[in-house]
């Protein structure tokens, strides 16, 4: 059994996932990174957005409790330590749909409307007349998610600081006319804003097949490096490469940071065949992800440990929930009835 995470009065971090499939290297390197060194000098918190997959994933709402459980295994694998910090899961705290509905009064449909996000990601997905008032308006639901626990810092990746701007919007709106009960929260941007996708075209994503996910074995990793675009001016082995257009190289500077200099002068030269250089980076990462393998393996083992820390977590947060909601009843003028504890209905 795990410990309750230590809090020494530091200030809170909220950030998470939506449980629609394994994580990847660009997690990793857009967030997942800063939530392991953060929860060092910080109060943790880790929301598993359950509902938020919903907009995306309703149809196979079956499948979210196991991909749960698979995005918790990628956490506690890359050194998320649940006794530093608290992983919950969303829907099972209901003070965060409560402050959704709240929140929604705030804000206007143009601004939610003008959220580049939010435009992006229903073009993608070509949602069209399909688009959903949960999709059109879940940055509203993400803004509980921040301010339920009063966050001060969310570790995100670039395309989600649209969605911190319109959370501090709407605790700047919330404050001025009920009183300074909310935390404005700030973004932090991991070292890597954004990995580009192996087929050298966008992101790094789930929903794009282009991605190297944590728990690829070895010989799966190796053939998608292999897969990945590369310099498209370059037809014969010894003609002079583009790095700075080569998506292999680009995950060189990011994971094989040590030997840019001669890959990059090797490439440029001619000197540097494009399946070396890949084969180079399969055992980079191979090598990177070797450990978090292991570590996820073993954890996978132990049946209902993942359970037993969720359950813990979100315990927790509702507690921490509860507290806020209150407040901001209070501070709104609803908050109608003495304190005491709950009646039994005859």
């Amino acid at each position: 059994m795990h410990e309750t995470p230590k809090t020494h009065e530091r200030a809170r971090v909220l950030t998470g996932d939506r449980p629609t499939g394994p994580l990847h290297l660009g997690h990793y390197v857009g967030s997942l990174k800063n939530r392991v060194r953060l929860q060092e000098d910080y109060e943790v918190f880790i929301i598993v957005a359950d509902v938020q997959a919903l907009t995306t994933h309703l149809k196979e709402s079956g499948h979210i409790k196991e991909a749960t459980k698979e995005v918790c295994l990628d956490y506690l694998a890359v050194g998320v330590d649940p006794n530093a910090t608290t992983i919950f899961v969303q829907s099972q705290v209901p003070e965060i749909a409560e402050l959704t509905v709240f929140f929604s009064m705030l804000v206007k449909l143009s601004f939610l409307r003008h959220n580049p996000t939010i435009k992006t990601e229903a073009l993608e997905k070509g949602l069209g007349e399909d688009l959903t008032y949960g999709f059109f308006g879940y940055p509203i639901s993400q803004a509980a998610d921040i301010t339920f626990l009063k966050a001060r810092l969310v570790p995100v990746g670039e395309d989600q600081i649209p969605h911190i701007e319109q959370t501090r919007e709407i605790v700047r709106k919330f404050n001025r006319l009920y009183g300074p009960v909310l935390v404005e929260p700030k973004a932090l941007v991991g070292d890597v804003p954004r990995l580009i996708g192996l087929d050298g075209k966008l992101k790094m994503s789930k929903s794009y097949n282009n991605a190297i996910f944590l728990k690829d074995p070895p010989e799966l990793v190796r053939r998608k490096v292999f897969q990945a675009v590369t310099d498209p001016a370059r037809i014969h082995p010894t003609d002079p490469g583009h790095p700075d257009i080569c998506t292999v190289f680009a995950y060189h500077k990011v994971f094989n940071e040590h030997e840019v200099p001669e890959i990059e002068g090797s490439c440029k030269a001619g000197k540097l065949r494009c399946v070396d250089c890949k084969a180079n980076l399969s055992s980079t990462l191979n090598r990177f992800l070797e450990p978090i393998r292991a570590k996820r393996n073993a954890f996978a083992e132990q049946d209902g440990l993942i359970w037993d820390i969720l359950g813990e977590g979100t315990r927790r947060a509702r507690a921490i929930g509860s507290q806020t909601l209150s407040q901001v009843k209070e501070a709104m003028g609803l908050s109608y009835f003495p304190k005491q504890s709950p009646q039994r209905v005859p």
